[in-house]
Parts: structure tokens; C-alpha cells; sequence
């Protein structure tokens, strides 16, 4: 048996990256990074395939967003991704707006596998107030 027959061409490690999702009522952003979280492989906003500032939040502009981090994903040779879902948290909405779950199924249909999805929101343990003061807004 010859030994040059069994060497193989050195297999490339598998590429993992995190999409970051972050979702208000006002816009849906979608970042993802490699593993560290230090080098950004793609962002693409809600903004950015509309031309309404009313429609950035939209189910279709995060779903359009999603397959554009999607397609720049593949073409580095990513072959998965862990979602971390966020919404604006603090002293805003603990609720992420109506594009988080159009972004999640757009890119579960992406075709690239997806790992774990989180929810980093961040939560106050004994907060500053809200704006507003003692007796709230009056409208």
C-alpha cells in the first residue's frame, strides 16, 4: 500500500459565528460575529431594505436583513450560528419587537445550522427610574 494514497487534502475547521438580533418597536438590526464576538463577519438593519421609516420594524424588512447577513455568512464559508435575541430591556420594553421571530425563521431557512437561541435582554436588578416622573406622562 502506498502512503500517498491515504493522505488527504488537511480538512478546514468548521466555521461557527452568533447572529445578534437586536429588535425594538422602531427598528430590527442583525449582527453577527464570529465566536469571540470581536470581528464582525455582517450587519444589516430593518432601514436598509425599506424606504419608510415606519416599515423598519416590519416582520418583511427583518426577514430581508436576515437574508442578506445570510448570503455574506456563506460566502466567508460559515457553516453555523448561535442566535442571541435582544430586546430593549432596561428601562424599555422586556418584549422584543415584530421583527425578532420573522429574523429567526428567516434565517432557520437560511440554510446554515443554527446551535442554541438566547435571550440577552438586559434585566435591571434595582433600576434608575423611568423617564416620565412621579405621576407618569400626561397626555
Amino acid at each position: 500500500m502506498s502512503q500517498i494514497a491515504e493522505s488527504k487534502a488537511p480538512e478546514q475547521k468548521e466555521k461557527w459565528g452568533i447572529v445578534h438580533i437586536y429588535s425594538s418597536y422602531n427598528n430590527t438590526i442583525i449582527h453577527m460575529t464570529d465566536l469571540s464576538g470581536a470581528e464582525t463577519i455582517s450587519i444589516s438593519s430593518g432601514g436598509v431594505h425599506v424606504n419608510a421609516d415606519r416599515y423598519e420594524s416590519s416582520p418583511f424588512a427583518a426577514m430581508k436583513a436576515a437574508n442578506s447577513v445570510i448570503e455574506i455568512a456563506k460566502t466567508r464559508g460559515f457553516i453555523g450560528f448561535h442566535i442571541k435575541v435582544r430586546a430593549v430591556g432596561g428601562v424599555g420594553s422586556r418584549v422584543p419587537g415584530p421583527g425578532a421571530q420573522a429574523a429567526i425563521r428567516a434565517l432557520a431557512r437560511g440554510g446554515l445550522k443554527i446551535g442554541r437561541i438566547d435571550d440577552v435582554t438586559p434585566i435591571p436588578h434595582d433600576t434608575t427610574r423611568k423617564k416620565g416622573g412621579k405621576r407618569g406622562r400626561r397626555v
